[in-house]
């Protein structure tokens, strides 16, 4: 065997034509896994689908958690390399992405706000790697690599994970070394260029010791053409590596040293012209009348022409990588399992922030590098009393630091000011704010669950977290200009200084004007706490293949400071430093389920109803303040998400197999009456007592300061959602081999896409398909595919300029793609 390794690590660099293999037999002590789109084949024999969801092999069926689970199988042949692509299978599952720092996982509609960035909060889905904790949702938009599983849980996961997530998990486990020698290899080629090359190498290097090594690589050309700079926009360019070394000294201990390594460059990630709305600004400040004071046009104004004429550098890349420790010590009643990980990511990125081809707002940019470190430690028994148990600690420090600017161009002032100010391209040409950021997290818990069986069908199940948390921060603004008539420095401490130095009249207009645009400010936010939360689940086994639960959960999602900047105070010499930290969510979490098999396990239908109410959500806002172009955090009295969620498949004869997944979700603001108001309502004068605010989307209008959205639908959510698909084959030969066409489909209802629900920024609903056609056996797999098969126009988001100019801009999907993919298994 040791002589054979070798030979197969010459054979895998020597391969011409690499692809992607079907999954090969699974290793005596690992589990069975697959999606409710691979169940049927899963369940030909047994019917029994495990999962670790619970963090111990369970049978997905009995585990009374509504979760979706996929095989690294279906993610290869459906085209899911990264965590955008896995929302198409999940309908329960939400991503958005302006880039890959401002990206935003939830699940049921919650998770994180809606909009860019605030690195002082935390996120409420958690993302695991092989039981690593990524600390954010940027450090996690990389390639999957050698990926066997992902599960997708739903619902307060706190006393079974070791980071408190409000909303759900998503828990990828990749493959593991394997003491029987393998070379995997998978190479897909398509339009625009498209390539991509995985391969995967593993086997023993003496009997107690195996490795595997992985990597992915990605080239497409960009979907976006750059008329300004000649360039391709939204290509790939990613390139990863993993390292696994499994040591097993004896039958009980096993340890398992990871590291992976993981760059992107995608040249991403423009938004452009999708439309224009009227905002309450007066009729010469709007986007049309502040165009044609240019002459300027875009270069198209329908969208999905797909070009742009971006006039400030685009980049977005990330590079990612870390090292963990696994261990796990069989003590015989209970196991014991220690995770030990370091990890960091770096951001380097440029953006356009006016999105368009004039110098408004030149340089935007906010490099960034997290560093992290982990530590968890779990003791689960293995299962032979009736009182099962999983208890354990987490510990997790991060450090985030960012160093921002935003410089304004000769065009800012006509585009942001009014008055005589906005004649003048010298009071904003240079404009300069250079930002320091830096944030240091602290998060520790003890957490456990309990699985009690009361009778031989009927289980309890109570867990209990008790967590602590401290962040702190400073963020520091000064803000420069040096041009042929203007020239000073602020700073957050001598704002009134300067303001009193001005001259009384145009000048200190001016001033204030250009403070306005871009605030000095320093300030140095805290926030400490403890808190507890628990749940309890009740769970019967009606009969084998008939299960019910139901569920409560008492969840916080931690509070927050904030550190994109903050609203300047009534005066505009300081910040107001009562909006520095938010309260924590609290989180009350309510789902019956019910999970069944018929027809000798060849059809299962998953059902689970939920009710999630949520007090102190974590919001953006931005009190009509332009000086915060980011926005910043604050609490909404109280959202609510309700609704159901199924998971069918059914396998009628060993040809044929289908799916169809749904999710009806029902999510509003129930009490949010100081909500930022959208662009239809925003950019006129200040409403008062005696100039109330006037009709939304009237030019020269009055606006209000805020704006009451109590009952409107939260962002980025769909009504409806659903996967659905199916696969037919006919064999071929005496070789085991079998011909195949496979299809898969998503739909999602629209869903608005501001954070204050606006006639201008609702996505409209739209479906996705995916074709497959191809020859596969035990060790070869071989398939030409197609995706967005009838080239949807879609919108990934639309976003609102700078200003309240009414121009509304967007982020297409992907066009319609085709290629093949061969794969092979040594």
């Amino acid at each position: 065997m040791l002589a054979s390794f070798p030979a197969l690590l010459l054979a895998s660099t020597a391969l011409g034509s690499p692809a992607v293999v079907t999954d090969p037999p699974v290793a005596a002590d690992a589990p069975v896994v697959a999606t409710q789109a691979d169940a049927p084949a899963a369940q030909e024999n047994s019917g029994d689908i495990l999962v670790t969801a619970r963090r111990r092999a369970e049978t997905q069926q009995t585990v009374p958690i509504a979760l979706s689970v996929l095989t690294g199988k279906s993610l290869a042949e459906s085209g899911t390399f990264n965590v955008n692509r896995l929302q198409q299978q999940v309908p329960s599952l939400q991503f958005y992405s302006s880039n890959p720092r401002n990206s935003a996982i939830n699940i049921r509609g919650l998770g994180a706000p809606f909009g860019l960035t605030n690195d002082g909060i935390e996120q409420g889905v958690g993302f695991y790697i092989d039981g690593v904790y990524i600390g954010r949702v940027g450090a996690a938009t990389f390639d999957f690599i050698d990926v066997d599983r992902v599960e997708v849980l739903r619902g307060p996961q706190g006393t079974l994970y070791g980071k408190n997530t409000t909303s759900g998990a998503l828990n990828i486990t990749t493959r593991a070394p394997s003491f029987t020698p393998e070379v995997r290899a998978e190479v897909s080629v398509g339009n625009y260029n498209f390539g991509q090359l995985k391969t995967s190498v593993s086997g023993p290097i003496t009997d107690t010791l195996a490795i595997r090594l992985s990597t992915s690589a990605t080239t497409r050309d960009g979907t976006i053409y750059d008329v300004a700079s000649k360039t391709d926009l939204h290509r790939q360019r990613n390139l990863g590596f993993r390292g696994q070394a499994l040591y097993k000294p004896t039958d009980t201990l096993s340890l398992t040293l990871s590291g992976d390594f993981n760059v992107q460059n995608p040249l991403c990630c423009a938004q452009y012209y999708a439309r224009v709305g009227t905002t309450q600004r007066a009729a010469n400040r709007q986007y049309g009348a502040l165009a044609a004071a240019f002459g300027y046009a875009p270069p198209s104004t329908n969208p999905f022409d797909r070009v742009t004429d971006l006039d400030a550098s685009i980049n977005s890349r990330q590079e990612v990588g870390g090292a963990s420790l696994v261990a796990n010590w069989d003590l015989g009643p209970a196991t014991l399992t220690s995770v030990s990980a370091w990890r960091y990511w770096e951001w380097q990125p440029a953006n356009d922030r006016d999105f368009i081809g004039l110098p408004i707002t030149t340089i935007s940019q906010n490099p960034s590098q997290q560093k992290q470190l982990s530590q968890e430690f779990r003791l689960a028994s293995n299962g032979k009393s009736r009182l099962d148990y999983t208890v354990g600690a987490f510990l997790f420090h991060q450090t985030i630091r960012t160093q921002g600017s935003q410089v304004q161009g000769s065009a800012a002032s006509r585009f942001l000011l009014s008055g005589s100010d906005a004649s003048n391209p010298n009071v904003l040409n240079g404009l300069t704010s250079t930002n320091t950021i830096a944030f240091d997290n602290t998060s520790f818990a003890v957490f456990g669950k309990l699985n009690w069986a009361l009778t031989d069908k009927l289980h309890l199940q109570p867990g209990l977290r008790i967590n602590y948390d401290k962040k702190s921060g400073t963020y520091d603004a000064v803000v420069s200009i040096a041009n042929s008539q203007y020239s000073f420095v602020a700073t957050g401490a001598n704002v009134a200084a300067l303001l009193a130095a001005a001259q009384a009249g145009a000048a200190r207009t001016t001033f204030q004007n250009q403070i306005n645009t871009l605030a000095p400010q320093h300030y140095s936010p805290r926030f400490s706490a403890w808190n507890v939360s628990g749940d309890l689940t009740l769970s019967y086994d009606f009969a084998a293949d008939l299960h019910g639960y139901a569920s409560y959960a008492r969840s916080f999602k931690s509070g927050g400071i904030n550190l994109s900047g903050l609203p300047l105070n009534a005066t505009s010499t300081g910040v107001d430093l009562t909006t520095q930290s938010v309260k924590p969510e609290k989180v009350n979490a309510y789902e019956i389920g019910l999970k069944t098999q018929f027809l000798d396990r060849r059809l299962t239908l998953n059902l689970a109803g939920f009710w999630t109410d949520i007090t102190d959500y974590q919001a953006t806002v931005n009190n009509n303040a332009i000086n915060v172009i980011r926005g910043y955090l604050a609490n909404a009295g109280k959202v609510r998400s309700r609704g159901f969620e199924f998971d069918s498949s059914f396998r009628p004869s060993r040809r044929f197999s289908v799916y169809g997944n749904g999710a009806y979700t029902d999510a509003k603001y129930v009490d949010f009456k100081n909500a930022p108001c959208p662009p239809e309502l925003s950019g006129g004068s200040a409403a008062s007592a005696t100039s109330p605010a006037t009709a939304a989307g009237v030019a020269g209008g009055v606006s209000p300061a805020a704006c009451d959205i109590s009952g409107q639908r939260l962002p980025g959510i769909s009504k409806w959602s659903f996967s659905y698909g199916g696969e037919y084959n006919v064999p071929v030969g005496r070789s085991g081999g079998q011909v195949y066409v496979g299809y898969d489909g998503s739909y999602r209802s629209r869903f608005s896409s501001n954070p204050s629900p606006s006639a201008y920024t609702w996505i409209g609903g739209y479906a996705l398909s995916s074709f497959r056609l191809g020859y596969r056996k035990t060790d070869f797999n071989v398939y030409a595919w197609v995706r967005n098969a009838f080239d949807q126009r879609y919108f990934e988001l639309l976003s609102t300029q700078s200003g309240s100019t009414g121009l509304i801009v967007g982020q297409p999907g992907d066009p319609r793609t085709f290629g093949g993919t061969i794969s092979k298994t040594f």
